[in-house]
């Protein structure tokens, strides 16, 4: 790098530098169908609303740090990836070098030849295997992994928050919480007590050794602002099936679920070892008839119960009057 642009780039803020560098993925518009027929992985990410642009950035930025192999490391530090070390920090129009992703697609034979398009540029933007979903309300981003995948997405962002608490990544401004997306599944009794049922397991077999008796858990459920009464009279014919948009019976549900892996387990809303959350999913171009969930099953030091339950926020000067709930 020349003098000239050393010098610029180091009176360039962190958000001006990662900016300048990273381009805004598409959307995917295969992502909504793929989702109503398949279960994802991925993450539903709060920001500050109308400035959604600027958050997906922010969280591409976030993200390529904890994703991929030795993402983090035990001095809480995140490893700058090949890929990373080839980036120009640089202002006005330059763009990002990636060297490493172009020699891939010229080795990768066949393969890439049925690649989604969307996906390809996503990886070059830094977030492998990410697709960015449209949906309908404004303060929300959701990315999602192929169905094909299950990458521990509760640990990456265990390691997010960590890190930001530690300082040893630079606090985000746009992005404000980071829901991590194990499954996801359609609002319906069969579908959830499945999909919590399974992640039940495997959250019990990871600490089985570490468990208190009884087991103490919590639900939560946010509809997103979408109303059980609204969805009935679209869909009179077979209002029965979005009964689950009622609180008390899709807690009910979760809590059954939770009850049939785990016999000794009693509700506790104040302080939950183990917390089943269910985030509405507001799927741009999909009929209020079909409506998806995404569920996951969250220790304590990533909740927070007060004033609702929750994902812990990234930072604690969040505006929640700014930030879609």
């Amino acid at each position: 790098m020349a003098e000239g642009e050393k010098s610029e780039g180091v009176g360039m803020t962190p958000w001006e530098q990662h900016s300048a560098v990273i381009k805004l993925p598409r959307f995917d518009y295969n992502a909504p169908s793929s989702l109503l027929r398949n279960s994802h992985s991925g993450f539903l990410i709060t920001c500050t609303i109308k400035r959604e642009k600027s958050a997906t950035k922010e969280a591409i930025s976030i993200l390529h740090k904890f994703l991929g192999p030795g993402g983090y490391d035990s001095s809480n530090n995140p490893i700058e990836s090949t890929t990373s070390k080839r980036r120009k920090i640089c202002a006005g129009e330059e763009c990002l070098e990636n060297k490493e992703t172009e020699s891939a697609a010229a080795n990768s034979g066949d393969d890439d030849k049925h690649s989604n398009p969307v996906k390809a540029e996503t990886e070059k933007d830094g977030v492998a295997g990410l697709s960015l979903v449209k949906l309908t309300r404004n303060g929300l981003l959701l990315l999602t992994f192929p169905s094909n995948t299950q990458p521990d997405t509760v640990h990456i962002v265990s390691n997010i928050i960590q890190a930001l608490e530690s300082r040893s990544v630079t606090l985000p401004v746009w992005c404000h919480r980071i829901f991590p997306i194990q499954a996801t599944c359609s609002l319906n009794e069969k579908e959830l007590q499945e999909v919590v049922s399974m992640l039940v397991k495997k959250f019990v077999a990871a600490k089985l050794d570490k468990l208190e008796q009884p087991l103490k858990f919590a639900v939560g459920f946010n509809r997103r602002g979408i109303e059980e009464a609204a969805i009935a009279k679209e869909n009179s014919n077979d209002s029965n099936a979005f009964s689950l948009l009622d609180r008390n019976k899709c807690f009910s549900v979760v809590a059954s679920a939770v009850n049939h892996v785990v016999k000794d387990s009693v509700v506790d809303l104040k302080s939950p070892e183990l917390s089943v959350l269910v985030e509405l999913l507001p799927l741009s171009g999909v009929s209020n008839g079909s409506i998806k969930v995404a569920v996951s099953v969250l220790p304590r030091n990533l909740v927070s119960t007060k004033p609702r339950l929750c994902i812990k926020p990234l930072t604690s000067n969040i505006k929640e009057a700014s930030v879609a709930t």
